[in-house]
């Protein structure tokens, strides 16, 4: 299931995984952050009212007890309510983690005062005097703090409303902030993924067109160092096959040429012979020079050296058609390929449908960008048994070698070659209404 919703290509399957990678790691880094974020201004926030209760204590000492009310009352904020009393409002000992935290560090700041602190829920808190403090969304901090060592001076109390850090940055920087990270490191690795990729669509570039025969393509060896290791043995492989292929057109075509001298000399003897004798003898020969010259021809096609260009095909075919009394119905395309090699591919298709189907017919049509030919005749078609073979040399659909018929077996099996070398394939069915049809596709140019 997983391995269906994945991308297809490789850059797309490591931005994926790149994003994913990112948003987990700014997801956990901000987690850490508001963490930290909670802790230093909870700190801060301590440190505050540390200093600020501190300097209150010998402040208060210092003032008759009338003026100790006026300080309380302009010291005294919304947020933080101050009141000088003979009786403390914290009764109980300190309970929480921040409030025995506070109470540590106000004893440790003010010396041998009595420090009293404690946390209380809005509902329930009596006030230091004039009420709870406003705003905050948590309880109230309340703080007792005898104002000298005996608490005969009465006691300073403080409530203030236990304020709740924001729960961390805001989400449109936030947002803002992982969005540039994410163009950014993806632009990088989709760059980076692009140099590593592109060797490998030219490898596969190259391996398509020698599946279809070109010996002469060849990959660049660049890039990484196992990039440059595959395009290598690439193009030795191409080599190697190049080889292989030139040594064995040499042969067949050393081995049909080489034929013709002993068929022609013994057409001649079987020539001086008595009619009755000689005919079976010449017609045996004859068959024997027609598949010499089908060898030297295969041998020829996988040796030529015709250079490429654009062709109209529909003028191609037009002009095979009238050469081989075919009957031509129209179309246009344009196709890259080379013309000499194309004109004996179609003449060898048109030539079956004369001789094996009395007649032919050629239609010209394009269809997903490829030009689409085919041929058709009015014969008794190919058992389907042997419709896949028809393209191996030297096999007949009639399993002869008549010369009122044919030739070699090699017609369909050169034209296959050279369609393929093209980028082209064909196809071979027979028709509802009888005959064969012979169906090949090119890419345009």
């Amino acid at each position: 299931m997983i391995s269906r919703l994945l991308p297809r290509g490789m850059a797309a399957r490591f931005a994926l995984l790149l994003a994913a990678a990112l948003l987990v790691a700014n997801l956990v880094a901000l987690g850490l952050l508001s963490f930290e974020r909670n802790r230093l201004d909870r700190e801060a926030g301590a440190s505050r009212e540390v200093e600020r209760i501190v300097a209150l204590v010998p402040a208060m000492e210092a003032l008759s007890p009338m003026a100790r009310e006026r300080l309380a009352r302009r010291a005294s904020t919304r947020l933080a309510r101050i009141g000088v009393g003979p009786e403390p409002i914290v009764q109980a000992a300190a309970t929480g983690d921040r409030a025995r935290a506070l109470e540590a560090r106000l004893a440790a700041a003010l010396g041998d005062r009595e420090v009293r602190v404690t946390t209380v829920e809005r509902g329930r808190f009596a006030g230091a005097g004039r009420g709870a403090p406003e705003g905050g969304r948590g309880g109230v901090i309340a703080v007792s703090i005898a104002l000298d060592p005996a608490g005969a001076g009465g006691w300073l109390n403080v409530a203030a409303a236990q304020m709740r850090p924001p729960g961390g940055a805001r989400h449109e920087v936030f947002w803002l902030g992982l969005g540039l990270s994410l163009l950014s490191v993806l632009g990088v690795g989709l760059w980076f993924v692009r140099q590593l990729t592109r060797p490998l669509g030219a490898l596969a570039a190259a391996a398509r067109a020698a599946g279809r025969g070109d010996r002469s393509v060849r990959v660049a060896e660049t890039g990484a160092r196992e990039m440059r290791d595959a395009a290598a043995a690439f193009n030795d492989m191409q080599a190697r096959i190049a080889r292989f292929e030139a040594e064995r057109t040499r042969m067949l075509a050393a081995v049909g040429h080489d034929l013709r001298t002993p068929i022609t000399s013994l057409r001649i003897r079987a020539e001086m012979l008595d009619g009755d004798d000689g005919a079976p003898m010449i017609r045996t020969l004859d068959e024997l020079a027609v598949m010499a010259e089908g060898l030297v021809s295969f041998a020829k096609e996988g040796n030529e050296a015709e250079p490429a260009g654009e062709i109209d095909l529909a003028a191609l075919l037009a002009r095979l058609c009238a050469e081989r009394g075919a009957v031509f119905e129209g179309g246009a395309a344009m196709v890259t390929g080379r013309p000499v090699a194309l004109g004996r591919a179609f003449g060898n298709l048109i030539d079956n449908a004369v001789r094996y189907g009395g007649a032919a017919r050629v239609r010209l049509g394009q269809a997903r960008g490829r030009a689409v030919v085919t041929v058709f005749d009015d014969g008794p078609g190919i058992p389907e048994a042997q419709l896949g073979a028809m393209f191996e040399p030297f096999m007949r659909g009639d399993n002869s070698r008549s010369l009122d018929t044919g030739g070699a077996g090699l017609g369909l099996s050169i034209a296959r070659g050279i369609i393929r070398a093209h980028g082209g394939e064909i196809a071979l069915s027979n028709r509802a209404e009888g005959g064969l049809e012979v169906r090949v596709t090119l890419p345009l140019a």
